[in-house]
């Protein structure tokens, strides 16, 4: 952010009413400076503050939204060139190239798969989100009769992919209110490509020979009133289009050049015709700077592990994935069903959830608040220790639905049984296994 906590401060009502969650409005300035907090969460801040604000607060790299509804992808919005800094904000959107001479065969295929193939993690559904078209015959007709059929077989978020303004019209005609990102503007045809842009209300991407000619053309293209802009920088090289990632990146970040503050797409579709290759090409892409990442098609055996990298990266690391506190009933678990306790990593509360579910034994997993952190590093940081594990087991109430006075605790946290024997009197402390693949078979050995 361009103003300081203080700067911030002297802009902001000074009622210190606490409506922000804060109890200051200081302290809330503070939270605003460090991006930990939303302009929005003041009710009383004046407009002309606002507009301030919201101009000092504008990220160096623009937000760029593509596509409606549920699937509406939002690309940049960058503040940092490294995750450790604070955070990467937007995920890069994952998209399939189609082209217009494909045979019907391999479009519907390639549709079908960016359809069915997503993945359930930690809580989350994890998928692709865009399809890309590709005109190739330059005759407007294919073109949207094709984009008709993305239209009618996928809500995925389209891009339009041309060099020919008549062919850009033809399959906006055909996906209208759909959102689609129109590629590309270039020096020869941006001016008719804008004026597409600005009658449909879309986002446009920039190609060009360099990284000056794209900014020259972003600069016209802003003056013409485009503002939502995704950048090709035309490279089509790993190492070339890896160095203009970066460059691209640090010019809006450390240099806050406006004309490269826009997300990028990539194409390793284009890079090579080996389809782990391309894999590789795209993983690095999306921890170094891609916004948009174009692959050939889609296959579980690698678009899997490109969206866990994806998830992984893009996860806050100042907040871990964390699961609500509380007790989760596993299957149908009745008075004598076993009761054990975990904290509220998502990924542990997950594993563990999952595996009771494998032992086909109902069962009551207690779920306790340790700042979404592991067993073992909770424990490590005295979260997850007897005199903190006592009090929620008694709030929690768990005693109401069973009989017997068994839990069970994590293997690693076995030096705590005496310590939580004590806070829980009239309980039996059962130390677990302490790798969350043995748990189906202990509890299918399980005595009340």
């Amino acid at each position: 952010m361009a103003l300081t906590g203080i700067q911030i401060f002297k802009l902001l009502p000074k009622t210190n009413c606490g409506k922000c969650g804060v109890p200051t409005c200081l302290a809330f300035a503070m939270n605003l400076a460090a991006g930990k907090a939303e302009l929005s969460r003041c009710p009383d801040v004046s407009e002309e503050a606002k507009a301030q604000l919201q101009e000092a607060s504008a990220p160096p790299i623009r937000p760029v939204t593509i596509g409606t509804g549920s699937r509406v992808l939002k690309i940049g919005g960058e503040t940092v060139m490294f995750r450790h800094e604070k955070r990467f904000e937007s995920p890069p959107g994952l998209a399939v190239l189609l082209n217009d001479t494909m045979v019907d065969e391999e479009i519907s295929g390639r549709l079908a798969r960016a359809n069915q193939l997503q993945y359930e993690r930690v809580g989350l559904t994890l998928r692709p989100e865009l399809v890309a078209i590709k005109d190739t015959a330059n005759d407007p007709v294919k073109f949207e009769v094709l984009v008709s059929k993305v239209v009618k077989d996928t809500d995925c978020g389209i891009i339009l992919m041309s060099n020919n303004p008549d062919i850009l019209e033809a399959g906006l005609k055909a996906c209208t209110g759909r959102k689609p990102l129109i590629y590309a503007a270039t020096k020869e045809n941006w001016e008719r490509v804008a004026g597409l842009a600005k009658a449909n209300s879309c986002s446009v991407a920039v190609k060009g020979a360099n990284l000056d000619e794209i900014a020259d053309l972003t600069t016209k293209l802003n003056q013409a009133g485009i503002n939502d802009i995704v950048i090709d920088s035309g490279s089509r090289t790993l190492r070339q289009a890896f160095q203009d990632q970066i460059i691209i990146r640090s010019s809006a970040l450390t240099k806050k050049f406006r004309p490269l503050g826009f997300p990028t797409i990539v194409f390793p579709c284009e890079m090579t015709k080996d389809p782990m290759m391309e894999a590789m090409i795209a993983s690095v892409f999306i921890a170094k700077y891609g916004g948009i990442i174009v692959l050939s098609d889609f296959r579980g055996e690698s678009l899997f592990p490109l969206l866990v990298e994806r998830m992984n990266i893009f996860t806050d690391p100042q907040r871990p994935l964390a699961t609500t506190q509380g007790v989760y009933e596993i299957g149908k678990p009745t008075e004598t069903s076993p009761v054990l306790i975990t904290t509220n990593f998502s990924l542990t509360y997950f594993l563990v959830s999952g595996y009771i579910e494998t032992s086909k034994v109902p069962s009551y997993l207690l779920v306790m608040d340790t700042e979404g952190l592991s067993v073992m590093t909770a424990w490590a940081a005295g979260k997850f220790v007897a005199d903190a594990i006592g009090p929620f087991v008694k709030k929690s109430e768990v005693w109401n639905k069973v009989t017997h006075r068994k839990l069970v605790i994590p293997g690693y946290a076995a030096a705590e049984s005496g310590g939580m024997e004590a806070e829980l009197s009239g309980w039996e402390i059962v130390v677990g296994p302490r790798d969350g693949a043995m748990i189906p078979g202990y509890l299918k050995s399980w005595k009340h």
